[in-house]
């Protein structure tokens, strides 16, 4: 047999293991892809919590609602990654907190009221200081945007007060590379897809997850 001949064989013979790792290097590195992320405050499980959101007047005159949904859509997003977690966090439903805002305005920038008022433990406080939907240097596009600080008051030694805990604030742009042309279907994908990007950055606050690398 020629020398070629022994090297073609030589090769054919090696294919199998060459494909056996190939298919094995997936199984062997996918665990390195990802990246867990700690949570800036865990101390929430077990415990009642109330989500208030603190807007302008100049953003509730443009968007009424903006307040109760900003908090829905926080509220909701925690609750549902922290139940599937098994943290047994109890969050106050939003409804009930917009409904006490309603009687009592001065109850958006005073966590421990809620607190004492829904006997909660922790109270997420948010003050929205931009809210946008369009974008403000050309009305015609779309581009929404909601830059929030974001605090924890733990009332549970404390319901007169309670402590403070600053968390890094938050800053959500959708879409974030360019603004897109204003219809009457856009306006409602892009406020809902802000919405739900801010709440889950917030919420992400509160629990471990992972990232990918």
């Amino acid at each position: 047999m020629s020398i070629s001949r022994c090297w073609i064989w030589a090769m054919v013979a090696a294919l199998p293991w060459v494909a056996a790792c190939n298919l094995l290097t997936p199984f062997i590195f996918l665990g390195e892809h990802k990246k867990k992320i700690l949570p800036e405050f865990d101390k929430l499980a077990g415990h009642k919590v109330a989500v208030l959101v603190w807007t302008d007047p100049a953003t509730l005159f443009d968007y009424p609602h903006a307040r109760f949904e900003l908090a829905t859509y926080i509220a909701d997003k925690l609750y549902a990654e922290t139940s599937q977690r098994k943290l047994n966090v109890d969050v106050v439903d939003s409804r009930d907190v917009e409904d006490f805002i309603q009687q009592r305005p001065d109850g958006q920038n005073d966590p421990a009221a809620v607190a004492r008022k829904f006997e909660a433990d922790f109270v997420i406080y948010l003050e929205v200081v931009r809210f946008q939907v369009r974008d403000p240097s050309q009305p015609q596009f779309l581009q929404g945007r909601i830059d929030a600080s974001v605090a924890v008051f733990d009332v549970r030694s404390d319901r007169r007060m309670g402590q403070r805990f600053e968390l890094t604030p938050v800053q959500t742009i959708y879409p974030d590379k360019a603004p897109i042309l204003m219809s009457a279907t856009n306006s409602s994908v892009v406020r809902e897809t802000t919405y739900r990007k801010f709440a889950e950055e917030v919420a992400r606050k509160f629990y471990e997850y992972s990232v990918d690398l």
